[in-house]
């Protein structure tokens, strides 16, 4: 790179040419948050270290309207999304890679604070961003900035995670309020105008979810897009369960309950992105819960549901009038391009 030359104030379609300008914004803008000593060798794939355990390994891209939302970024969202996927399969996250496409015209400061978001969470999950790609399309061919991260993990001896896992008795446990990712987004995105702080749930869970495998957690997952709704359908019809949730035991916050109340949604339909669900053994539930509160985002967390039986898979809800209603998988997407 010439001494003197400075990284452009908005994206160019030359930032994706594989040319000098691709070399500055690498080094100018991406090594600024990423650097490590694997990521600075900038060879063509990253060389890890041999690992002890079963690997895990997983991949998602975020498209998320807006790009900036109350409380996070996409890229905050690129990073824990794929550090809470290897983690509820009870790996420890060890790498990540990270792809950008970005549209003609994205204001740099904008990547930027989007790329201190991913570094950041990155430091609180203790993973490192090994290798990555940049590409620029035309004006009007991508909103702002499409991000895909994959990510591998280390499974320590002893841990099997699967929703297969699930048995009669289990109890299940969820680590936090929820709601708040999707209404944030929701908000920002329309400007409804709902006065509050909520702000979205983005975190990476990899300790909390750690804490649960330790301490007798079967089946995990973390409560993303159709909510939990969608998680314990998905975990009914893995293990033929059938599976029953305390409506009174669910914990949704106050101002999360009034704008859902306001805009006709249910909030177990609505995506989070730093909340999961653990299946325990009822005799270890009372420990696993325990050891989830001790650790940052499971402080709140709560046993709201029981396996109840097996050979029909069902999802039902005791809901707070006395009643029952089966829960059955959302059909479509209450918000599109939430994560």
């Amino acid at each position: 790179m010439r001494p003197g030359i400075i990284m452009d104030e908005k994206i160019k379609m030359a930032h994706g040419g594989g040319a000098a300008a691709s070399r500055r914004l690498i080094e100018q803008v991406f090594l600024k948050y990423f650097d490590n000593k694997i990521l600075r060798g900038m060879d063509d794939s990253a060389e890890l270290p041999p690992c002890k355990g079963r690997l895990a390994f997983t991949t998602d891209s975020y498209v998320a309207s807006p790009v900036e939302f109350p409380g996070g970024n996409i890229g905050k969202l690129a990073v824990c999304g794929t550090v809470n996927d290897l983690s509820v399969k009870g790996a420890n996250p060890k790498w990540l890679s990270a792809a950008f496409i970005l549209e003609e015209g994205l204001e740099t400061a904008l990547l930027e604070r989007i790329l201190a978001a991913m570094r950041d969470a990155a430091n609180e999950a203790g993973v490192l961003i090994v290798t990555g790609d940049t590409k620029v399309v035309e004006r009007g061919k991508a909103d702002k900035i499409f991000i895909t991260t994959a990510g591998v993990g280390e499974i320590p001896e002893g841990i099997n995670i699967s929703a297969a896992n699930a048995k009669p008795g289990d109890a299940i446990i969820i680590s936090g309020p929820l709601g708040a990712h999707g209404v944030a987004l929701m908000n920002a995105r329309h400007n409804l105008g709902i006065k509050s702080d909520i702000k979205t749930d983005s975190a990476p869970l990899n300790k909390l979810a750690a804490a649960a495998a330790q301490n007798g957690a079967t089946v995990m997952r973390d409560i993303t897009r159709g909510g939990l709704c969608a998680a314990l359908n998905e975990i009914a019809d893995a293990a033929n369960v059938a599976i029953e949730l305390d409506e009174t035991l669910v914990p949704v916050e106050a101002d999360v309950a009034a704008a859902c109340a306001l805009l006709g949604l249910d909030p177990l339909d609505i995506a989070n992105e730093g909340r999961l669900i653990a299946f325990v053994p009822q005799q270890k539930s009372a420990q696993t819960l325990a050891a989830m509160r001790a650790v940052r985002y499971g402080e709140k967390a709560v046993i709201a549901g029981t396996v109840v039986s097996s050979g029909k898979a069902v999802v039902e809800l005791k809901t707070k009038a006395g009643g029952r209603r089966i829960l059955r998988l959302p059909e479509g997407e209450q918000l599109p391009r939430i994560c």
